[in-house]
């Protein structure tokens, strides 16, 4: 009698778990992409010329520098327009690692997440080129707003938009 009540407490347990999990409202999304591009050309692009994007890719309207003065200090604002509008700001850069880590608040965002950070990471592969690996970190505000997964689609396209420019540079 106790191994089938033990049984049935670990049943309910795993429900509870599995109950938790999908019930939570953080979540992250991870994408890597192969490029042609070194990964070098990458980071530069986005650790030194992050206001040639715009230039780089049909899928972002516009850029502008919101609030400060360099376009890569960490408290400086950009303001990006594509589909939506949403602001950015750098929140940490690893050289050694080449990865940054972008907030991105405002207009669209904040009435559906309370946290959405974009990080973009750019690897060498060994027989040239690279990999982009994009990671979104979210929490939405309640159970009725979605993954961020149209973030992802949206990654993707200006990922290969980039590329093509940064193999011609």
């Amino acid at each position: 009698m106790v191994s089938s009540y033990s049984h049935h407490l670990s049943h309910l347990a795993v429900f509870i778990s599995f109950y938790l999990i999908t019930m939570t409202l953080f979540g992250k999304i991870i994408t890597e992409i192969g490029v042609h591009a070194t990964a070098e050309k990458w980071f530069n692009l986005f650790a030194t010329q992050l206001h040639e994007v715009q230039n780089r890719t049909d899928r972002v309207l516009g850029t502008s520098l919101h609030h400060g003065e360099d376009w890569h200090h960490n408290e400086s604002i950009k303001h990006w327009t594509y589909v939506i509008g949403y602001n950015e700001s750098i929140e940490s850069v690893d050289e050694e690692k080449k990865t940054i880590t972008f907030k991105i608040f405002g207009e669209d965002i904040e009435p559906r997440f309370k946290v959405f950070k974009v990080i973009f990471e750019a690897i060498d592969k060994e027989n040239g080129g690279g990999i982009i690996k994009w990671t979104i970190e979210y929490e939405r505000l309640g159970e009725e707003v979605d993954p961020p997964f149209g973030y992802v689609e949206y990654v993707h396209k200006c990922t290969r938009d980039i590329d093509a420019h940064l193999l011609k540079a």
